[in-house]
């Protein structure tokens, strides 16, 4: 209190805004609740648009691709159900083309990718099994590699993913209506041949440097060891935010 007018004066309070939001501003959002409940479940179908690689994908493993190799090699009924082949041939297909060769990045994705979770129906594969299975089916993967990228090649697709297919391409026939000379027809088969060569070393090489990146984290991070995003002590919410208040409260201790 002081003389003059005899009115009180008071110090000026700083008045503190709500954190994360910076002060002066005064605009109106977009609702957002991210504790919002779902009252059903999303349908990853309606997350993924109709043009997608991963689309193009489920229906080439589902629909035209002989899994007949694959499936041949599941002859004992006991023991616990292994993954469906055919969720396994679609995530290395679609992962190793758009260039995720990590079984443990795979798996991540199947958690936190719309694309992935879409290709396995929203199971979740460990890496371990999506290792397996590539060692396991080796050689019949290599085929069906070759004959996915054929095909894709086959419908003008320049490229699956990052690989690209127009490097091998066969010239179109003149005239489908115009008979081949026997020399001209052992060129046409030649070319096919080299062309289906080629494939098969890009799909070799995808399959190679899979098992190469395996290799690699395995020795980075333990056979069965994986990298985090967070430590074991950040791993669950309560922890969490306890730690950073604690943090918090330090620094603006340390900042006084």
């Amino acid at each position: 209190m002081s003389g003059g007018d005899g009115l009180f004066e008071v110090e000026p309070v700083e008045k503190k805004q709500p954190r994360g939001r910076a002060a002066g501003v005064d605009k109106t959002f977009r609702a957002f609740d991210p504790r919002q409940v779902l009252l059903l479940p999303p349908s990853l179908d309606d997350w993924l648009p109709q043009d997608h690689l991963a689309r193009f994908v489920a229906d080439l493993v589902d629909e035209v691709l002989d899994l007949g190799p694959v499936l041949a090699d599941y002859t004992e009924k006991r023991g616990y159900p292994p993954y469906d082949p055919r969720l396994m041939v679609r995530l290395l297909i679609y992962g190793y083309t758009t260039g995720i060769r990590s079984s443990r990045a795979i798996e991540r994705r199947c958690a936190d990718d719309v694309a992935f979770r879409f290709l396995a129906a929203d199971q979740a594969p460990d890496f371990r099994s999506i290792a397996r299975f590539r060692r396991r089916h080796l050689d019949a993967l290599a085929g069906l590699f070759t004959q996915s990228l054929h095909l894709a090649q086959k419908l003008g697709m320049v490229k699956m993913g990052r690989v690209a297919l127009d490097g091998t391409k066969v010239e179109a026939n003149a005239s489908k209506h115009k008979a081949m000379s026997y020399g001209r027809l052992i060129s046409k088969e030649e070319q096919v041949e080299a062309e289906i060569a080629a494939l098969e070393e890009k799909a070799g090489a995808l399959l190679a440097d899979a098992e190469a990146t395996d290799a690699a984290e395995d020795q980075t991070f333990g056979v069965d060891g994986k990298e985090l995003d967070l430590p074991a002590e950040l791993d669950r919410r309560e922890k969490r935010l306890a730690r950073l208040q604690a943090a918090r409260a330090q620094i603006e201790a340390e900042a006084a």
